[in-house]
């Protein structure tokens, strides 16, 4: 299936342990169909030592979820809506399914 979010959106997390948050779209992993979204899904790396990094440690990143958990953010809604892609002026464009908003 097609992924449609793109990198940058605001997006809203539909369900899951951080169901609810929203958060700027980081990556997107079209080929499995996953998205990073800031502050959504942290999990901690643990670093080895390194000439760099002599302590080394753990650091907190995010991980990847589903595109089908995320919804784009309207902020005109005030909550995570659908969308539906049209061509307006020979360009295709993604709008809110509700209230008409064009996200691109």
């Amino acid at each position: 299936m097609a992924l449609r979010i793109k990198r940058g959106d605001v997006v809203v997390v539909r369900s899951g342990a951080d169901k609810g948050k929203t958060g700027k779209v980081i990556r997107v992993e079209v080929a499995t169909g996953r998205v990073v979204v800031e502050g959504v899904n942290l999990q901690y790396k643990h670093m080895k030592r390194t000439q760099q990094n002599p302590k080394g440690g753990r650091v907190r990143r995010e991980g990847p979820i589903d595109g089908s958990k995320v919804m784009l953010w309207s902020e005109k809604l005030g909550k995570g809506q659908r969308f539906r892609v049209e061509t307006r002026e020979g360009k295709r464009v993604r709008v809110g399914a509700k209230d008409g908003v064009v996200f691109d």
